[in-house]
């Protein structure tokens, strides 16, 4: 990269402005760091917090949201792909008893840009193990693009940002195609930088506590360890109102039941009004709109008798698709606990299971079309969290690569006072945002 560039700071990736209020909600991202002769530490990605505008009354109805024009059918296999990755991750990362909280798009994104840096069987795996089957690269990224692009643009009253970056090391041999392409499909911004200087660190991890309004930090380790050459990374932030909020006046502390039978208390809200519901005989379910209703919160609550990670087991693509056009407007009486979630997880091992090996084996990875130098993956850090209020929710992530009768029935009561689990949605293009397990309620 010339010097131009290692003087240009990565912006904060695509913004989209909306919210009434300035909410604490969910976030997260991803680091891939590259290693050529050495160890390399972790990383992490940003998101940003924006501007207000009015948001949805609480009391209307949100009008029926509609996509800007039709996806395509490369759109269509991207965003499947996406939802195949959201579940195969959850079942690789979710451990019995433990909460959990990812975000399967910010891992995907980081990747992906990777992908296109990676050449044979390096190659095949990577894209074997996000979900993509025989779709080709130009394929896949021109997917990317119309999908970022999409979800930033689609609802003025949900706040969502995307940002991606590349930072190399001063001197290091980068091929300008790889970056161009990062630019080109992704957004991305990059910056060349020494590495060993005593601010690389802090002006990389400045640009991720940017991003993310402040609530991701130290992504990167100082000092960056040497043998660390680039640091990829992709952040997603959104912030958004309940369509229908909850009223704080009937949030009681009540029992939360963990599966270890111990008993703690949680702040729970509480709402009554139709919602999408369904229930089979392992669990039920209600989705939340947010904003205009394009997004929403889908809330799994097992059956009794039935643990949180059995459901898990159940879930995949084609069961997710049955529960996302299974929903039918019923009154539902809702019990949500208010939490806040901060996680945060090295995906190696989960990549490495589902079939990504070779890009983090030294003397196999084939990273060529990124750079003459043989580099192979060192780490994939993910940071994420997750705030629900009555108000609404606000979620970030960080990934660095590094339902007529005469007489109305009574309401279906959804008490969600046990393990459940949640997903952060985009219901008109179905791609899942953000994934979740609350098995016990975080420590405050």
């Amino acid at each position: 990269m010339d010097n131009q560039q290692s003087e240009r700071r990565p912006d904060s990736g695509t913004r989209v402005r909306g919210l009434a209020r300035r909410r604490r909600l969910p976030r997260a991202g991803a680091v891939l760091l590259l290693a050529a002769a050495g160890c390399g530490g972790p990383s992490t990605v940003p998101v940003p917090s924006l501007p207000q505008v009015p948001g949805v009354p609480p009391t209307d109805p949100p009008p029926a949201p509609e996509l800007p024009r039709a996806l395509s059918a490369a759109e269509v296999e991207v965003i499947g792909a996406g939802n195949r990755f959201a579940f195969d991750l959850l079942r690789e990362a979710s451990r019995p008893g433990d909460n959990l909280f990812l975000s399967p798009f910010s891992a995907s994104l980081a990747l992906g840009m990777t992908l296109n840096g990676a050449e044979g069987e390096t190659w095949n795996q990577m894209r074997e193990a996000l979900g993509f089957g025989g779709l080709a690269e130009e394929e896949i990224n021109a997917g990317y693009a119309s999908l970022i692009q999409i979800l930033t643009g689609l609802d003025p009253a949900v706040e969502t940002a995307i940002g991606n970056s590349v930072w190399t090391r001063l001197g290091f041999p980068v091929r300008e195609e790889f970056v161009e392409v990062l630019r080109e499909f992704f957004g991305a911004e990059a910056a060349e930088l020494d590495f060993a200087g005593p601010s690389a660190s802090a002006r990389i991890n400045e640009w991720v506590r940017s991003a993310t309004g402040g609530h991701i930090e130290d992504i990167v380790p100082d000092p960056i360890p040497p043998g660390v050459l680039m640091v990829l990374i992709n952040a997603i932030y959104f912030n958004a109102p309940w369509t229908f909020e909850f009223d704080p006046d009937d949030t009681r502390t009540e029992p939360f039941y963990p599966e270890d039978r111990s008993t703690r208390t949680v702040p729970l809200m509480t709402i009554l009004r139709d919602f999408p519901y369904l229930e089979t005989s392992r669990f039920q379910a209600v989705d939340l709109p947010y904003g205009g209703g394009a997004f929403s919160m889908t809330v799994l609550v097992p059956r009794d008798g039935v643990g949180v990670d059995d459901v898990v087991a159940l879930l995949d693509a084609a069961a997710w698709g049955d529960i996302a056009t299974g929903f039918e407007e019923t009154e539902v009486e809702l019990f949500l606990p208010r939490f806040r979630m901060e996680y945060e997880r090295e995906l190696k091992d989960d990549l490495v299971a589902l079939g990504m090996v070779d890009a983090f084996s030294p003397g196999k990875a084939d990273l060529t079309r990124l750079s003459p130098v043989d580099l192979w993956i060192s780490s994939v850090l993910q940071k994420a969290l997750v705030e629900v209020t009555e108000e609404g929710t606000e979620a970030a992530a960080a990934t660095v690569v590094i339902g007529v009768t005469s007489a109305p029935p009574p309401p279906v009561t959804v008490r969600a006072d046990r393990p459940f689990l949640f997903f952060i949605r985009e219901r008109l293009t179905g791609a899942i945002l953000f994934v979740g397990k609350l098995a016990h309620p975080p420590d405050a």
